[in-house]
């Protein structure tokens, strides 16, 4: 070969190559690691011997700026924790982070720099489990009123993804049908005052222990009175107990009459009440009963939905019943809030 030529030839390869453009030949895949351990990333470069490699911190969703983490051979940052190895036989960059954080998730970018604006990317995401926590925009608490549609909602961040369930307070019967729900929006097409009570969301995805929300579901509803014993017999001048018991949300007003005469405290009648849960009973004691206080005796209950009525009769006996005439006293905790107790005290002047 004619050497002229032989020299144009090697000289046109040599440019051809030194003008190569530089490729990313290996980048990691995604990588799953927990809080506290450790991972490696790798970043495998052909023909960039003269170009900067860097590896960047990139947000997640792009709302903030990549943050520079090595050039070439060394680190930026200036964290205890990241580490830089150089491969030269392979041209690779290992970028090792210790002891992960939550913060430390996201995408890890390997960059090639060929010039001002032009450069070869790619990325590795980094995906650190993460326990359950319930979001905000989940349903606290609920009032509706009975017969409405109601959607308890439950969302919850983590990773992986959390799985969300319902259940009720003491393993009671959803709504739906069953002890256990899943999914983030319980609905229950018309909800009755049986479905009030606690609801517990629960978010778990094998990290931690998961999360827990509970969410009180109040239902307002007019009272419903039920009586246990509506007709009485005692003898004259013995005590007789008379009770009504009542379901309502809001708590209702409870009052006793006799002959359309609303009954209060005084010297023939002393009235208590008694609450436990959110049932309501009345119980009314009439002491020392003589013939004008027999008779039809009526428990009223009301709230801002309605009002109910139910007669309690108390008619005379020859022979004294035993309780109370035999002297055992009407007894009850007292609680705040749903079962109230009217206790009337009947005597003579």
């Amino acid at each position: 070969m004619d050497l002229r030529l032989y020299t144009i030839f090697v000289g046109f390869f040599s440019v051809v190559y030194a003008q190569r453009t530089p490729t990313i030949s290996y980048i990691s895949q995604e990588q799953i690691k927990d809080i506290g351990g450790t991972v490696e990333l790798e970043c495998s470069v052909q023909y960039a011997q003269d170009y900067p490699v860097l590896w960047m911190k990139v947000d997640r969703n792009r709302q903030v700026d990549p943050l520079p983490i090595s050039t070439g051979s060394s680190l930026i940052i200036r964290d205890s924790r990241f580490a830089l190895r150089y491969d030269t036989a392979s041209s690779t960059y290992t970028l090792q982070i210790k002891d992960i954080q939550e913060t430390d998730a996201g995408f890890y970018q390997c960059q090639v720099i060929i010039g001002l604006n032009n450069k070869i990317t790619a990325e590795v995401d980094l995906q650190v489990r993460r326990p359950p926590v319930i979001s905000d925009n989940s349903t606290r608490s609920l009032v509706v009123s009975e017969g409405q549609a109601v959607r308890l909602e439950c969302y919850a961040g983590g990773y992986p993804a959390p799985r969300v369930s319902w259940r009720r307070e003491n393993n009671a019967i959803l709504p739906t049908g069953g002890s256990i729900y899943r999914g983030n929006v319980l609905k229950i097409s018309r909800i009755g005052k049986e479905d009030r009570g606690t609801y517990y969301c629960v978010a778990e995805n094998g990290v931690g222990k998961g999360a827990r929300r509970n969410i009180a579901v109040e239902v307002e509803f007019p009272p419903v009175i039920t009586v246990p014993r509506p007709r009485l017999g005692q003898a004259l001048q013995y005590d007789m107990d008379l009770e009504c018991h009542v379901e309502a949300y809001p708590p209702p007003a409870i009052t006793w009459l006799k002959d359309e005469t609303v009954l209060s405290n005084n010297q023939h009648y002393s009235i208590s009440h008694f609450a436990t849960a959110d049932e309501f009973t009345d119980t009314t004691r009439v002491i020392t009963i003589e013939k004008r206080q027999y008779g039809k005796y009526q428990c009223k209950a009301a709230n801002k939905l309605g009002e109910a009525r139910e007669e309690v009769e108390l008619f005379e006996t020859i022979i004294p019943v035993c309780p109370p005439a035999c002297g055992q006293a009407y007894g009850g905790d007292a609680a705040e809030i749903s079962t109230s107790m009217a206790l009337i005290l009947i005597s003579t002047i």
